[in-house]
């Protein structure tokens, strides 16, 4: 069953989106429970706790979005955490192939993010705009932190943006103004990692079991036991890093946009579904300094990094 494919999400006003869930043991297929506010753990990392994060409509035309993939540490409102390994082909803005091997998404779309905040958390100037290509595209930015890599903030939009405004706004909303956690400061950067993730190939499902696990990032929209409509997102790792089927996914990602009465299987036909695909990079504050060594002596930064690295 093939959706209608659209190289961009539909139109809308522009849309922060969390993408990211809750770990919780496996779910069972009645999604009678609620997963609201629930401590679990995330597999591929040490034992922490991960709040499911409560997914809001409006907000500044922002939607929070949670990252599973983020691993453990109460999960922000906007994420997404996109991996690369499942994503050829991928199309451009403009409909031209994308094939794994020439993918949008950079290194250095990462080492700009990090000097956006490095200079925003030492008052120095912002950077100057980076080489890399400013075409639009739905983005996320990702902070995590430590050796497990705890969820410390991600914030994106499912509307299209260019990417040097777009990396450079969302990277200090997704550091500073995540309301699951308190804003980003200095002594933390060493511990930090920045994940880019560009989301692409939205596509229409034929209905809610039109999409496969690990293969595509899912975004849902229904109406709640109180009739308003409501949207949530899981992005294309998180089923399968929860060892979830489509079943269990669809119905904690109900839970995750505040769905609270027991759910069917007549309710769940009833569910508007967009897939999509993503690219995904990922740098430590380590990896970011080694690029940037000529802008820094004695472990200082004396320039804003962009102004000596693209001058």
């Amino acid at each position: 069953r093939m959706g209608k494919r659209r190289c961009v999400p539909p139109l809308e006003p522009k849309l922060a989106a969390g993408c990211c869930g809750v770990k919780k043991p496996k779910l069972s297929g009645s999604g009678t429970h609620s997963h609201a506010n629930q401590a679990t753990t995330v597999p591929g990392s040490s034992s922490g706790p991960l709040q499911n994060h409560q997914h809001t409509d409006g907000n500044n035309g922002r939607e929070n979005v949670s990252d599973l993939t983020l691993g453990p540490g109460n999960s922000p409102i906007t994420r997404m955490n996109p991996t690369s390994g499942a994503l050829s082909p991928l199309t451009r803005p403009n409909g031209t192939a994308n094939s794994t091997k020439n993918l949008v998404v950079t290194a250095e779309m990462c080492c700009y993010c990090f000097d956006v905040l490095y200079c925003h958390l030492y008052g120095f100037p912002q950077p100057r705009l980076p080489r890399f290509t400013n075409d639009p595209y739905p983005l996320f930015v990702t902070w995590k932190t430590g050796r497990d890599k705890r969820l410390r903030g991600c914030i994106g939009t499912f509307s299209a943006m260019n990417l040097h405004s777009g990396l450079r706004e969302y990277t200090l909303t997704s550091a500073l103004k995540d309301s699951r956690f308190p804003p980003l400061t200095r002594e933390e950067l060493p511990k930090l990692f920045c994940s880019v993730s560009l989301l692409t190939n939205f596509e229409d499902a034929s209905d809610y079991l039109d999409w496969e696990v690990g293969i595509h990032g899912i975004r849902i929209e229904f109406i709640n036991e109180k009739g308003v409509k409501r949207t949530a997102t899981y992005l294309p790792e998180v089923a399968k890093e929860q060892d979830w089927d489509q079943i269990q996914t669809i119905d904690s990602l109900l839970r995750k946009g505040g769905f609270k009465a027991p759910i069917t299987n007549d309710f769940r036909k009833t569910i508007k579904l967009t897939r999509y695909r993503s690219e995904k990079v990922t740098i430590s504050y380590a990896e970011y300094m080694a690029s940037r060594q000529h802008c820094f002596q004695n472990g200082t930064l004396h320039a804003p990094p962009l102004y000596n690295h693209y001058s």
